[in-house]
């Protein structure tokens, strides 16, 4: 997947709970853990059972025959415990959040001869002793003082908070990122994450334990379908990127079925997004480019000729609508008609859905599949990185192929699982549920229209300022717009990297850099923000259009300039020595609004080259370490 979900939300949280424990913590809970595995190991054993032989940490196999199992289950049910079933077998795991208490119940679950526990788990506790591990570690871990720091709680916020105060995030400011559709996530949508009977349900739990999100799984779906106008959906893709693998292989289950299973040729335009081209090779496709004409949209005589060249083998055809071009393609009902005619099937990336819902539909162009982002479109929280949700909608040919499951969705013609867990990240589909029900069929549609507004209110306020690079016939551009920066090198030595990096100082996120083309920014506002906030990005834009303007005529010096020298750091500013050409007012608060809220970047301007080619570490010592 792409960093819009490369689940980096989650993978902060393991680490802060790594940071909240350190390493004596960490080892006091997997002994614990053990502990009480030994003592289910001991009073198994005493009641007859034979777990699996050998070295264990938090799970057992316990040989249990047919009959026995499902006295053993109804009963371990009837205690709340699910327990894992083998054909030979039942299985149970102890973590951190098992009980005395919980294993007294696994045992009296097991003691299916007898009316209760012949012995006392806590008398067990005492004579149990744990055995000790093969190759158990002697080494030292999480050694960095980080992890040793932070233990208490009043602590641990403070240092979060701290983290958190070097961000600059949606509570600050607008991410006018083009493509990513960083819009609000309302409280009320996700309060119910946090809900443990959303929070607390395993994925493989019985059909019969989660009524409601079944329910919420089909309200969903049945939502989804109505929005793409498309026959199913499957909530089960875990990224925008895995929703395109998902739909392309239910294209090729379509063709195999069909007798066509050399159909893997698949079109793929020069303005895509680059998962596109990754995603069609992973289903075994093999792509062929389309032109894009000056205008940003799909050259329609090269898809024609391509199509109809490859129209023996042509399996797909992956567009984008909106473009990421930023305009509507206003002949996509054609471009999809020439797939169609030639034998293909038409792949809709949904990324830039947020300018479809409600307006019109993959469905209503032509498409035969997409997927939708829901942690864009959706108000799925994705910043920083995940996690995301890339469900897909079908027509109803498509439908016998989407993803199953072995333990929840068997399907004879199924492509079978892209996701480890049936439903995929489910625990997080309150969130969309929730803006769908809240915002309804009208909400919806203004929401789609306002965005549009927003765009093309800052192209319309930028235009003098900054050349839109791609606008439809009417001179109007989508949900997004991409800003030409690359003729300020020329004439004042500014690229866009300057520009972007200068935008921190203004408190706001750089827009979408160096995509789809090179030297531009893409903006997209989304809904959520208000006129009051799109004001402010257009005056810090033109404050620094103005700048390089000063740049450009020798105002300025051509490299030791505000530009050039951004992001401004508080220490840097607060220096007792200031060798700079311009003051240090004009470096930190160029804007009058950042004397109410000033962001200050943590961080100096960096080589963003050397760093991507270069490993710097930033560790301690290595003296710290003797």
């Amino acid at each position: 997947s792409n960093i819009c979900t490369a689940q980096v939300l989650l993978a902060v949280m393991a680490s802060m709970y790594a940071v909240y424990h350190g390493p004596e913590g960490l080892a006091q809970i997997a002994r614990r853990v053990r502990a009480f595995t030994a003592v289910a190991d001991a009073g198994l054993r005493k009641l007859g059972y034979a777990p699996r032989p050998g070295a264990y940490f938090d799970t057992l196999r316990i040989d249990v025959d047919a009959h026995a199992q499902a006295d053993i289950l109804a009963r371990a049910i009837d205690r709340g415990i699910n327990l894992r079933r083998y054909a030979d077998g039942l299985g149970l795991s102890c973590d951190e959040t098992t009980s005395l208490a919980d294993v007294h119940d696994v045992l009296e679950a097991f003691a299916v001869a007898k009316d209760e526990l012949p012995f006392e788990v806590g008398d067990l506790i005492k004579s149990t002793e744990v055995p000790p591990l093969p190759l158990a570690r002697t080494s030292k871990f999480l050694t960095h003082p980080t992890f040793h720091r932070y233990h208490a709680e009043h602590e641990m916020l403070r240092y979060l908070n701290r983290l958190t105060a070097k961000d600059l995030s949606l509570t600050t400011s607008m991410i006018p990122l083009g493509s990513c559709t960083m819009k609000l996530n309302a409280t009320t949508e996700m309060i119910p994450v946090t809900w443990p009977e959303f929070g607390r349900m395993h994925p493989f739990a019985p059909a019969e334990q989660w009524g409601g999100y079944r329910a919420l799984f089909d309200q969903l779906e049945a939502w989804l379908a109505e929005i793409t106008g498309f026959h199913a959906v499957s909530l089960q893709p875990n990224s925008g990127a895995q929703g395109e693998y998902a739909g392309l292989l239910a294209i090729r289950g379509y063709h195999r079925a069909q007798g066509h299973a050399h159909r893997t040729i698949c079109l793929i335009p020069q303005s895509a997004h680059g998962t596109n081209p990754a995603s069609a090779v992973l289903a075994g496709m093999q792509v062929v480019v389309v032109a894009s004409r000056s205008d940003g949209t799909i050259d329609l005589d090269d898809l024609k000729k391509k199509a109809e060249q490859h129209s023996a083998n042509l399996g797909a055809l992956m567009v984008t609508y909106p473009s990421t071009h930023g305009v509507f393609e206003e002949g996509i009902r054609d471009v999809c008609e020439v797939v169609h005619r030639n034998g293909g099937q038409v792949y809709m990336d949904g990324a830039n859905m947020n300018a479809q819902i409600g307006l019109t539909s993959p469905a209503a162009i032509g498409a035969d599949v997409c997927h939708l982002n829901l942690h864009k479109s959706f108000c799925i929280p994705h910043g920083g990185g995940g996690p995301g949700m890339g469900p897909i909608g079908v027509a109803k040919h498509l439908a016998p192929y989407l993803p199953g499951h072995p333990l929840a969705l068997p399907g004879t013609q199924s492509v079978g699982a892209v996701s480890a867990a049936p439903w995929g990240s489910a625990s997080i589909l309150p969130i969309s549920f929730a803006y769908i029900a809240m915002m309804g069929e009208a909400g919806l549609r203004r929401a789609t229209e306002v965005a549009i507004l927003n765009a093309n209110y800052i192209a319309h306020r930028l235009a003098s300022h900054y050349p839109v690079l791609y606008a439809g016939k009417t001179g109007r551009v989508a949900h997004e717009l991409i800003l030409d920066c690359r003729g300020f090198k020329k004439t004042s030595g500014i690229e866009v990297e300057d520009i972007a990096k200068r935008l921190m100082d203004y408190g706001f996120h750089a827009p979408t850099m160096s995509f789809p083309v090179p030297g531009t920014l893409m903006v997209e506002p989304t809904e959520s923000e208000s006129k009051a906030e799109l004001d402010r990005f257009c005056e810090a834009m033109i404050g620094i259009r103005n700048e390089i303007e000063d740049v450009a005529t020798g105002k300025m010096d051509r490299v030791n300039n505000p530009l050039k020298n951004a992001p401004h750091t508080a220490a840097a500013v607060t220096a007792t020595e200031w060798d700079r050409p311009y003051t240090r007012e004009q470096a930190a608060f160029p804007a009058p609004w950042l004397r109410v809220h000033k962001y200050w970047p943590p961080v100096a301007r960096v080589d963003n080259a050397y760093g991507d080619r270069n490993l710097v570490c930033s560790c301690p010592p290595i003296d710290d370490y003797a």
